[in-house]
């Protein structure tokens, strides 16, 4: 449960509200807003995406289950954690973690758990990432990357994890941050 305090400050009131652009990977929304103050914001933009997953899974010797893979935003490659998108299809968000870890690497099984539901802008954006732990995860079968995927899986002792982002090898800030709950024990 969120906490709350007594003098938050309240919601904003939508005037008016349109789409810009309504495609599957960019949909934004302009909105006119009144903040509680009465002051109105004429021009506020929403990108919204569907919910997303990722998974800090550690084999029975305590490695992390990584992929690298090219990212055309920044133009280069680097390690992350196995991730995606919760399809419509999906029961939950763990069963999307379930399925992008098991496509992405060929793992799976193991004890599970939701370590935190993060945004990566609430200022700007719609949706959350929901972190998971998967303990005792183990070669399942084989990898079925999607088409547009070329990943390259490895092992990492859970031990050089902060080393590895420190060497900026890690930069996506939504998988450094649930490897960084599991180093501090959380």
């Amino acid at each position: 449960m969120k906490r709350r305090f007594p003098d938050d400050p309240g919601p904003w009131q939508v005037i008016s509200s349109e789409y810009l652009h309504r495609k599957p990977w960019l949909t934004v929304r302009q909105e006119r807003v009144r903040l509680p103050s009465g002051a109105e914001i004429p021009e506020y933009w929403v990108n919204e995406y569907p919910d997303w997953v990722n998974v800090v899974a550690l084999t029975p010797s305590r490695e992390v289950v990584l992929v690298r893979q090219y990212r055309h935003g920044l133009g280069a490659v680097h390690s992350e954690l196995p991730a995606g998108v919760v399809d419509p299809e999906d029961a939950s968000a763990e069963a999307a973690a379930r399925r992008e870890l098991s496509e992405e690497t060929g793992y799976g099984g193991g004890r599970w758990r939701l370590l935190a539901s993060l945004s990566q802008n609430p200022a700007l954006t719609s949706n959350l990432t929901h972190c998971f732990l998967a303990e005792d995860v183990e070669v399942t079968g084989a990898p079925k990357p999607e088409a547009t995927e070329d990943l390259r899986m490895s092992l990492v002792p859970l031990a050089d994890m902060a080393a590895l982002v420190e060497r900026g090898e890690m930069v996506q800030a939504l998988h450094v941050a649930p490897i960084f709950q599991v180093l501090l024990g959380r």
